[in-house]
Order: C-alpha cells, then sequence, then structure tokens
C-alpha cells in the first residue's frame, strides 16, 4: 500500500500531464494510439512529448492521444496541428526523435521535415 506522501507526489506528476491537454492550446500533438500504435512503441513516444512540453513548460502545446490514424505500417505516428498552417504527420517515431520535434518545430516553429510523411521512401 502506499504512503500519503507517495500518493500526494503521483497526484502532482499527473495534474502536470493534464495541464499539458489545456483546451486552450495553439499546437495539438496526438499520437496513434490504437493496438498498432501501442505495439509499435507510441506510448514511450507520447510519454517522452508530455514530458519534455512539461519540462519546458510549453503553456501553448496539448499533448493528446487518438485511436487509429490510418498508416499503421509507419506507427508510431504523431500529428501535429497549429492554427492556420497545414497538419505535419511524424512518422516512425521514438523518444529520442521526440526531443528534436519539440525542439525545431514546437518551440522554432520549423517542422523535421526528415521524419515526416512526405519524406518516406517506397
Amino acid at each position: 500500500m502506499k504512503s500519503l506522501a507517495e500518493l500526494a507526489a503521483i497526484r502532482d506528476k499527473m495534474r502536470q500531464t493534464v495541464a499539458t491537454r489545456d483546451d486552450k492550446a495553439s499546437v495539438r500533438v496526438v499520437v496513434g494510439m490504437a493496438t498498432c500504435g501501442i505495439a509499435a512503441g507510441a506510448r514511450p513516444v507520447l510519454n517522452a512529448f508530455t514530458e519534455d512540453v512539461a519540462r519546458r513548460a510549453l503553456e501553448n502545446v496539448m499533448v493528446t492521444q487518438t485511436g487509429c490514424i490510418g498508416i499503421c505500417q509507419y506507427e508510431p505516428v504523431v500529428e501535429v496541428y497549429e492554427e492556420g498552417k497545414e497538419k505535419v504527420t511524424y512518422v516512425k517515431m521514438d523518444p529520442a526523435k521526440v526531443a528534436r520535434v519539440v525542439s525545431e518545430h514546437l518551440v522554432g516553429g520549423t517542422p523535421v521535415a526528415e521524419y515526416t510523411v512526405g519524406t518516406i521512401s517506397k
């Protein structure tokens, strides 16, 4: 059984996570979490985005999850929606790539083209 201090620590950590899902955000990061995405490693990707956004205190960014995005062979898939811009779809993501996407795209405003769906070799 957990102590009250441990439960309070878990509660505080979860509050930070929920804060990164603020509906007032101008940028939405959506991670595909269907069975295929989870099997391909989407959960660590979602956690990495949530942690990096919280660590950087990016208040305009909402990190959330969705079901099947429809391109299962390219999982884990992450879509970034920004007001007034076209959606950017990142494919074959992993936690190591998340730091670069957060730094260059979410903070710097420039999508990481080499991770996007448009760069997939057929």
